[in-house]
């Protein structure tokens, strides 16, 4: 936590690339390009995805701390996909930027021990593997501690962290999030239990490596959670195309404008769709859209 926090203060902007591909959103010549080279399949939209996230890595790594690919994307399309998606960290990594790995991993006993290999890595015969290379990587804890432990086990082994879903941003999380159990919502409760489960694993610049979830899409949960959670690091998607902006955000930080690291997804890495000057920039229209965010923020 310490780490991404020095990153965030040293470039001033506390915001993540969402590197979350579609092949929707290629652009055309990139499409034909490798459709011609490797044919119409998974190989040719996973060189894709790749040479994409690399244009976009290239282009924010000097304003933006760190990026946030989401697993689902690259698991669409079987092992080539998966293949993108190491390569994507790997060269995050290489260029000194944090890596989020969105995977939202929840499950109990062997299982979580299992899953926990995306922070811990993977043991062969007493040799150390470490596959994933994720700083971080996103986790349900829908199963309570026993699916939670394993996770913060290998973070406090590794130096690495956990952002735990809270108050998440889709629309329906209010079905199962806010409900009331004894005058407290769902969400309150499972705040509560990862600021417990935080204060196992302190960091000296006061935030715990277990972060939480907080939906930018509300406000008001937001800004009572940071109350709830003064040592809790957020992890804020929705932020852009769902609909949270940067004043929306206020309250989510603490007083010396830290604690949250706000993430951008379509709003950065499609930018290039949204105004014709780009023609299929996507790295000149992903860093015009970074800048913006940042300003927004006003960190």
């Amino acid at each position: 936590m310490d780490s991404l926090l020095k990153k965030i203060d040293v470039m001033k902007n506390p915001t993540v690339v969402g590197l979350d591909p579609t092949l929707e959103m290629m652009p055309a010549s990139m499409k034909a390009e490798m459709f011609e080279k490797y044919g119409k399949n998974p190989e040719a939209v996973g060189k894709m995805f790749i040479k994409f996230n690399k244009e976009i890595i290239d282009s924010v790594e000097d304003i933006v701390p760190a990026v946030k690919p989401q697993i689902a994307m690259y698991e669409k399309y079987g092992i080539e996909g998966i293949k993108a998606y190491l390569e994507t960290i790997e060269y995050a990594s290489k260029k000194g930027m944090a890596v989020i790995g969105d995977i939202k991993r929840g499950d109990i006993s062997s299982t979580a021990a299992a899953y926990a290999a995306h922070i811990g890595g993977t043991e062969i015969e007493g040799q150390a593997f470490d596959l994933w290379k994720e700083d971080w990587i996103t986790v349900n804890p829908y199963l309570g501690i026993d699916g939670i432990q394993p996770f913060i086990d290998e973070c406090n082994k590794k130096d690495r962290g956990v952002f735990i879903l809270v108050k998440t941003s889709n629309p329906s999380s209010s079905q199962l999030q806010d409900i009331l159990v004894n005058e407290k919502t769902i969400y309150e409760r499972v705040a509560e239990l990862v600021a417990e489960w935080g204060m196992q694993s302190m960091g000296t610049m006061g935030y715990s490596r277990i972060g939480a979830v907080v939906g930018a899409t509300h406000k008001e949960q937001g800004e009572k959670l940071r109350k709830m959670m003064p040592h809790t690091f957020f992890l804020v998607p929705g932020y852009g195309a769902q609909g949270g902006t940067g004043t929306d955000l206020e309250g989510f930080f603490d007083k010396d404008k830290r604690g949250c690291i706000v993430n951008s997804s379509r709003g950065i890495i499609a930018a290039y769709k949204k105004n014709d000057k780009y023609g299929e920039n996507v790295g000149e229209a992903a860093r015009d859209a970074a800048l913006a965010m940042k300003a927004d923020l006003q960190y």
